[in-house]
């Protein structure tokens, strides 16, 4: 086995886990998304949009759109895929910038309700 202070020729092989694979090579060596951050507990699906012609997703690329035909967090995806945070969250990236992923978004708030109907739901309660 070699240890990282080996000459350039390093083959990254490690006897017991198999051939190792940096992070910064899963992403093409970027570090941060293209586009607007994602929050961890961001929720994303898949758009069920087909991938275009000119589009290579990665092994790691096709797993997450797979994991995302049902809504997942970012987190749970890296957890699921056993990938550094930041990892999962340049892959994703590139999945948003094709259309193939998208962010759910939370429904807009309701109005506010009646303050008189607050009021007098609070007024019962304490008779109670």
């Amino acid at each position: 086995m070699q240890s990282w202070t080996d000459p350039p020729g390093e083959r990254w092989i490690d006897e017991a886990a198999g051939p190792l694979v940096r992070p910064y090579a899963l992403t093409g060596g970027r570090a941060r998304p293209r586009g607007e951050p994602l929050d961890i507990v961001a929720i994303l699906i898949g758009s069920g949009r087909p991938v275009p012609g000119h589009v290579r997703l990665t092994r790691e690329q096709q797993r997450l759109l797979a994991l995302c035909r049902r809504p997942y967090t970012v987190a749970d995806l890296a957890s699921e895929l056993d990938l550094p945070l930041g990892v999962v969250v340049v892959l994703v990236d590139e999945l948003l910038e094709q259309g193939l992923i998208e962010v759910a978004r939370p429904a807009a708030p309701a109005a506010r309700p009646d303050p008189r109907l607050l009021r007098r739901v609070i007024d019962e309660l304490r008779a109670l």
